[in-house]
């Protein structure tokens, strides 16, 4: 399957389950669903891509999340939101704080 089949794909589905919910009140749905794309490669790749992303969706990346190895962007829909994320290496590489592990024994 190409990436424009995927994303076809990806598309009709979303309208399904919204007809679907549409039609069926009693089926119970979160509050607030995300939907997740995680940018893969290396660090410079990973935020070449989410800055790509936030540039195409007039964003900007919020410096708060890269203070922890992270790139992130969100656009909220109502209460549905996409989310571009990408962890970086020292993130992803990170080994537990002392008091992490600590207050895990």
């Amino acid at each position: 399957m190409t990436a424009t089949d995927s994303r076809a794909a990806l598309v009709k589905g979303l309208v399904d389950l919204a007809a679907f919910l549409a039609a069926n009140p009693g089926v119970p749905v979160p509050a607030f669903p995300t939907l997740y794309y995680f940018a893969r490669g290396t660090d410079t790749a990973i935020r070449a891509e989410i800055d790509r992303i936030a540039t195409l969706l007039g964003l900007h990346i919020d410096p708060e999340d890269a203070a922890h190895g992270h790139r992130r962007i969100r656009l909220d829909f109502g209460p549905v939101r996409y989310e571009a994320v990408g962890i970086l290496t020292t993130a992803r590489t990170a080994t537990p704080s002392a008091d992490r592990t600590a207050s895990a024994a």
